[in-house]
């Protein structure tokens, strides 16, 4: 098609606003999409996780005796792990320990941030025993209590067993004794703490986990 220089001006000028229009359309629209657009890859801080992983991540590559995570294969993580162990331990000794001339009420409070609530009022039930409770005044009794963790008998997805070895010092009527017992001590989740849920002679055996 021929055409004429008037014609090839009107031509060459739509060509050119539509280059402006489009442009424009490029400006406008892409930071819409950068910040709003439904492929756009999520922050991290809308992809960090709230908690450790459950169930654990597992290990898809091969096996390093050198670095070796273990905890990625249990339903603890480390920091669990460790809280886990020191309140069995912490609660051994606290059991353990009394003496005549306080209430009853203070041995339940050392316990009360270690124990589920239902281990924690049978405890307090029993050592609030009026005939206990008068023996103890009238022998003068002090028991001081220590522990030592032995190991881990048993992990279930929701508990952890340990075996904890208590000491028992005892003053009572004006004589000293001492006894050592192994207990095996089960520590749950419970709410957003780790508790003894129940424990007994390690020689008894004990069901693992709670669910």
């Amino acid at each position: 098609m021929n055409l004429d220089d008037r014609q090839r001006k009107i031509v060459f000028a739509g060509l050119v606003a539509a280059l402006a229009a489009v442009g424009v359309y490029l400006t406008v629209a892409a930071p819409e999409r950068a910040t709003g657009g439904p492929d756009d890859a999520p922050t991290a801080a809308a992809t960090a996780p709230a908690g450790p992983a459950s169930p654990p991540p597992g290990i898809r590559t091969a096996v390093n005796p050198e670095d070796f995570d273990v905890y990625r294969l249990l339903p603890f993580s480390r920091a669990e792990f460790a809280t886990a162990a020191e309140v069995a331990q912490r609660f051994v000794a606290a059991y353990a320990t009394y003496r005549y001339d306080e209430e009853p009420r203070k041995y339940d409070e050392r316990l009360a941030p270690l124990t589920t609530e239902q281990l924690r009022g049978e405890l307090a039930r029993a050592h609030a025993s009026a005939g206990l409770v008068a023996k103890r005044r009238a022998d003068r009794t002090v028991a001081t209590g220590t522990a030592s963790l032995d190991r881990v008998r048993d992990i279930g997805d929701n508990s952890i067993i340990f075996l904890v070895t208590g000491t028992q010092a005892v003053t009572a009527g004006g004589k000293e004794t001492s006894e050592n017992k192994q207990w095996a001590v089960t520590v749950v989740r419970d709410g957003g703490s780790l508790r003894v849920y129940a424990f007994e002679p390690a020689d008894a055996g004990q069901a693992g986990d709670t669910g």
